[in-house]
């Protein structure tokens, strides 16, 4: 499925009403999100559908809504979920890890909790606890969620010694004493100083395999996980609407998973090496998706849109930001931060006008840059933006709404 569907995937497409216009003059152009909610869900509604959800086989979720607004799907059950099975259980570098049985431990965002403890309220008729118990927080018999607050740099003391008491148990659980952890980069990192700061290391566990899958994982936490894990940590790419389409292997390389799929790459803008996925699918058979705007934007080995060479999921089209060089994406930025210094853990690109612009950042040990890197990544920043550009060391950036961190903001 390259560009326009093929025979066999347009076969599939035959009674939906979204496509009949596209079916109908045999070209289909690029299906953007506000196509998918207009008419919502009747415009996706056929009979096997209809039949599919009064069966149970199918139902509405909304997608995760990162900072932008949430879209309502429909879908198998467990869908994301079992994408992200099916590639732990083929990685090359960590099939090991889930054919022998270990248990999956989720540290990621509080909303992720909170939705697992929803499915197994309605599955029980027992309305969910404002304050979800362990056993609310298993998914299935293979995988539990953790996290009980929006915000992880506010962890205390006894939430992280509760943490690291139900990731032993399920690493107990298992008889070679191992567990595969699952997480949001920042989340882990968050836990890592934590644990450190409270003198905890004899409690945390190493895990035998790591994913980080929930949101863009930045180039120094990247370094700093490897620094504390002597196991594969792998990256995967996907969305709520899609499943999984690729992943990394522990070098940090990144190959396909496009079972049922096909990508095409678009430039962001004439002459950009910045491209945008369109994606085709036919893995979710209640809402295929064809030639659609994900909102996704990657780079490539050598700059040219051939799907096979993506070296870096770099950020979000609607958060891509206008210089006099071109657009730039949240993986540019962070790529200048990471070569001038690896200590800076989080950050934020705050817009002053439009030629300032102030970067508030924190580090991995809490004390501010020195001089010279001060200077090299003002300059750097500079460079890249266009922007004259000043460093602002905090003690706490704030998380947004969603549990995920925005690397753009105007100024406040």
């Amino acid at each position: 499925m390259d560009g326009q569907p093929t025979a066999e995937v347009i076969e599939q497409l035959r009674d939906i009403p979204l496509y009949r216009e596209s079916l109908a003059q045999g070209y289909f152009p690029v299906l953007d999100k506000p196509e998918i909610a207009r008419g919502f869900p009747e415009n996706w509604m056929t009979p096997r559908l209809s039949a599919a959800l009064a069966a149970g086989e199918a139902e509405y979720v909304l997608s995760t809504g990162t900072n932008h607004a949430r879209m309502q799907l429909i879908r198998p059950p467990y869908f994301l979920l079992h994408s992200y099975y099916r590639l732990w259980r083929t990685h090359p570098d960590i099939s090991g890890t889930w054919e022998s049985g270990c248990r999956r431990v989720s540290l990621t965002t509080v909303l992720a909790t909170e939705h697992v403890a929803r499915v197994n309220a309605a599955r029980s008729g027992v309305p969910p606890q404002a304050v979800p118990a362990l056993d609310d927080r298993w998914l299935d018999d293979r995988t539990c969620y953790l996290n009980l607050r929006l915000d992880p740099a506010l962890w205390e003391r006894d939430e992280v010694v509760r943490m690291l008491r139900e990731i032993e148990a399920a690493r107990r659980s298992h008889p070679r004493g191992e567990y595969h952890l699952d997480c949001s980069g920042y989340h882990l990192a968050h836990l890592v100083r934590k644990v450190g700061e409270e003198g905890l290391w004899d409690a945390f566990p190493p895990p035998a395999s790591i994913i980080h899958a929930y949101e863009y994982t930045p180039v120094n936490v990247r370094r700093f996980l490897r620094q504390h894990f002597d196991c594969p940590l792998i990256d995967l790419f996907g969305s709520t609407e899609l499943g999984y389409l690729y992943y990394s292997d522990r070098r940090g390389t990144y190959w396909p998973h496009l079972d049922d799929m096909s990508v095409e790459l678009h430039p962001v803008a004439p002459g950009s090496t910045i491209f945008e996925l369109i994606v085709s699918s036919v893995r979710n058979p209640y809402m295929p998706l064809i030639r659609y705007r994900s909102g996704d934007c990657v780079r490539t080995q050598d700059g040219t849109p051939d799907p096979s060479k993506i070296i870096q999921f770099c950020g979000r089209q609607k958060e891509l930001l206008s210089t006099p060089h071109g657009p730039v994406a949240q993986g540019d930025l962070d790529r200048c931060i990471g070569e001038a210094t690896a200590r800076v853990f989080l950050h934020q690109l705050r817009l002053a006008g439009p030629a300032e612009a102030r970067l508030a950042y924190t580090t991995f040990d809490g004390a501010p840059l020195d001089s010279t890197e001060c200077a090299a990544l003002e300059h750097g920043v500079g460079e890249l933006t266009g922007r004259h550009c000043r460093l602002e060391h905090r003690a706490h950036l704030p998380i947004g709404p969603s549990g995920k961190y925005a690397w753009l903001a105007a100024a406040s």
